[in-house]
């Protein structure tokens, strides 16, 4: 008996180590994401508010999609660190998605860029411009929707242009990042709504375009390798802090460089590795 108490003290202690989290801790990373859904209600709620005469609701609107997607970022930050991801908490995070990403944003680029626009001398043009930006933020509702499903059921998912061994990313541009594109457009003008109906099929395209880029099967940076417990976290928290820095003195200019920046970044990617096939395959003797 003396001889296995040193063995049984031992388990003990690895018991203790590999200990679950309490439930309390549980409810933590989901505290987050009820945030993020209360930031995607209120940004529904202030878009349906919105008015030429009172651009300020578009621009909380887009302002609360932006605090959904930090919100986003730090409840799965959260659960990694403290080991309480779970599957409650995925499908929790799912389905805010697709409200605070998906619905909240569709929503605004509809009434923001389509439904606002004055009466011209061509009615039918308008009408018709209306009616496909309808169809256009129903598509991006359904491109994001789809973008989350496949990566619910996805099992270490490779993108078509693959990048550096070990490293990790999105396939596909995710829901966050494409809801944040379409966000940083109003925030950068300030809420007003867009009265030009040529700068509608700008718009028109725009949301097209990063619809196309979730279903994508592009690579797009995950940022997964960035932790508070690499070698040198102090360098990581002086970038995090002049970044919010930054954004708190110049926002509307700091997130659209941002938002439009890691659009431009995947495409970039796709475009980078497209020529690098060509000059591959020219190189190879006949």
């Amino acid at each position: 008996m003396a001889a296995g108490t040193p063995e049984i003290t031992q388990a003990g202690i690895e018991g203790r180590q590999r200990r679950r989290p309490s439930r309390g801790m549980y409810v933590l990373p989901s505290l987050f994401t009820a945030g993020n859904i209360a930031a995607g209600y209120y940004a529904i709620t202030q878009s349906i508010q919105g008015t030429t005469d009172n651009p300020a609701s578009f621009d909380r609107a887009a302002l609360a999609i932006g605090f959904a997607v930090l919100f986003d970022g730090v409840d799965g930050m959260i659960a990694r660190l403290t080991n309480t991801a779970s599957d409650f908490g995925r499908e929790l995070d799912s389905l805010a998605d697709v409200i605070t990403f998906g619905v909240a944003p569709s929503l605004l680029a509809y009434i923001w860029g389509f439904r606002m626009l004055p009466a011209t001398g061509y009615p039918y043009l308008q009408q018709r411009i209306t009616h496909i930006g309808v169809f256009v933020c129903f598509l991006f509702l359904i491109c994001g929707a789809s973008r989350l499903a496949r990566f619910n059921i996805s099992v270490n998912p490779q993108p078509r242009n693959p990048g550096r061994p070990g490293k990790k990313y999105f396939v596909g541009m995710p829901i966050p990042a494409g809801a944040g594109v379409l966000a940083s457009v109003v925030h950068f003008e300030n809420g007003s709504p867009i009265s030009d109906p040529r700068l509608s099929l700008v718009w028109l395209c725009l949301i097209l375009f990063t619809g196309f880029l979730m279903v994508s099967t592009w690579r797009f940076w995950s940022g997964k390798e960035i932790s508070l417990g690499q070698r040198h976290p102090f360098q990581l928290v002086a970038v995090i802090v002049a970044v919010g820095a930054l954004v708190a003195l110049y926002s509307e200019y700091v997130l659209i460089v941002i938002a439009l920046g890691y659009l431009v970044s995947g495409v970039l990617a796709r475009l980078a590795y497209s020529w690098g096939q060509k000059r591959r395959k020219a190189g190879v003797p006949r």
